[in-house]
C-alpha cells in the first residue's frame, strides 16, 4: 500500500550532477547552477504522518497517526552543503557555522553542520526558499512508503554504527524513491515548525503550518550520531532556536 497518493504518480527533477550520482566530490553547487536546479518537484498528495504501522520504536510525540493532505512544493535534492553554504556567508546575508574550522565537519561537499535555526532560515530566505513545515518534510522522507525507513538503514543512512563518527559528502547512500539523499541520517535536519508534543492531536489535515508559537523548534531525520531509533521517517526532535550544540543541518524548501 502507497502511503502517498500524488497526481499522476510522476515529480520533476532538475538536472543534478552525474557527478553527485557517481559519488565524485563535485556537486551541482560547484558549478554555479541556480537553486531550482538542485531541487526536485514534489506534486501535491496525501499521506498518513506520524508512526509507522507495526513500529515498535515511536514515542507519544509521533501519535496519533493521521492523514495530511500537502500542496505541492520544491525540496533541495540533498542536505545543504558546505560549498553551498559559503556564498551566503560572502555575502554577510549568513554567519559562517560553529566549527567551520574544523577539518572534520568543513569539507566542500559535507552537509554545513553546526547551525542553529535562525541561521538555517536565514540561509534558506537568501536562496529564494523557506525550511520546511514538519509535514513538508515527512511526506518528502517517507517517498510514497508506509514503514518506518524508505529502504535499508546501512544502505540508506550514515548513523551511529557506520559514520566513523563525522559526516559524510551528500549523496553517497541510496536515495529515497523521490530521488532524495539524506533524507535519514548524515545531518540532523531543521524544520519550520515551533514544537508542540500534542500538536498531532489537533492539527489541521490540510498543509498543516506548525504551532503557532513555541520555545523549541522540531528537527528530524537521524544524524552521524543517532542510534537507529531517532533514524525514522517519523522521528520527532526539538531544540532551542538560538542553539547549535546540536549539530543540525538542514534542506530548503520552495511553494
Amino acid at each position: 500500500m502507497l502511503l502517498a497518493v500524488v497526481a499522476g504518480l510522476t515529480f520533476a527533477v532538475l538536472r543534478i550532477t552525474a557527478a553527485m550520482k557517481t559519488g565524485s566530490t563535485k556537486t551541482a553547487a560547484a558549478r554555479a547552477l541556480s537553486p531550482l536546479e538542485t531541487m526536485v518537484r514534489l506534486p501535491g498528495g496525501s499521506f498518513q504522518m506520524g508512526c509507522s504501522p507495526g513500529d515498535g520504536q515511536c514515542d507519544d510525540v509521533e501519535l496519533p497517526a493521521h492523514p495530511v493532505t500537502l500542496h505541492s512544493f520544491w525540496i533541495d535534492v540533498t542536505e545543504v552543503t558546505n560549498e553551498q553554504y559559503a556564498p551566503c556567508v560572502q555575502a554577510r546575508a549568513c554567519t559562517p557555522a560553529h566549527h567551520a574550522g574544523d577539518v572534520r565537519w568543513n569539507g566542500a561537499t559535507q552537509p554545513v553542520l553546526w547551525v542553529d535555526w535562525n541561521q538555517a532560515a536565514a540561509y534558506c530566505r537568501w536562496s529564494g526558499g523557506r525550511l520546511p513545515t514538519e509535514a513538508e518534510w515527512e511526506y518528502a522522507a517517507r517517498a510514497g512508503t508506509t514503514g518506518p525507513r524508505y529502504g535499508d538503514l546501512d544502505a540508506t543512512a550514515w548513523y551511529a554504527a557506520n559514520s566513523g563518527d563525522v559526516t559524510h559528502p551528500v549523496a553517497r547512500k541510496q536515495p529515497n524513491p523521490w530521488g532524495l539523499y539524506d533524507m535519514l541520517g548524515n545531518a540532523w535536519e531543521w524544520t519550520a515548525d515551533w514544537y508542540d508534543e500534542r500538536y498531532y492531536k489537533s492539527s489541521p489535515a490540510s498543509n498543516p503550518p506548525g504551532p503557532p508559537s513555541g520555545s523549541a523548534r522540531v528537527f528530524r531525520g537521524g544524524g552521524w550520531d543517532a542510534l537507529p531509533g531517532g533514524v525514522r521517517a517519523s522521528f520527532r526532535g526539538y531544540y532551542g532556536p538560538g542553539s547549535w550544540a546540536l549539530g543540525a543541518g538542514f534542506r530548503c524548501v520552495r511553494d
